[in-house]
């Protein structure tokens, strides 16, 4: 059963269509061609919980579910990953 999720950084949202049998990596994957980043450069966190998702276990097994926002962080030059950074509707106000 297709389902898509919607990941998120900064003021990016890419809508992703999955399955729940995939697991973290082929979404990684997806997102490499998107976003040209190696998938080792990637990390998703599911946003409803604040969970580090693995990359060898299903979606559905993470608790993934069709609609589900998922935040994406990038590896950093000193090798440690970027703080989730999505912005909010607010942070679009023109002033």
């Amino acid at each position: 059963m297709a389902m898509y999720i919607r990941v998120k950084r900064m003021k990016a949202t890419y809508f992703i269509q999955c399955d729940p049998t995939e697991t973290v990596l082929d979404v990684k994957k997806k997102l490499f061609a998107l976003i040209e980043q190696p998938v080792t450069n990637q990390r998703l966190i599911l946003f409803s919980t604040e969970e580090v998702l693995e990359d060898s276990k299903s979606l559905a097994e993470q608790m993934v579910e069709n609609d589900a926002v998922v935040a994406l962080t990038l590896r950093k030059d000193d090798n440690e990953f970027e703080d989730v950074d999505i912005a909010q509707p607010a942070d679009f106000a023109i002033s």
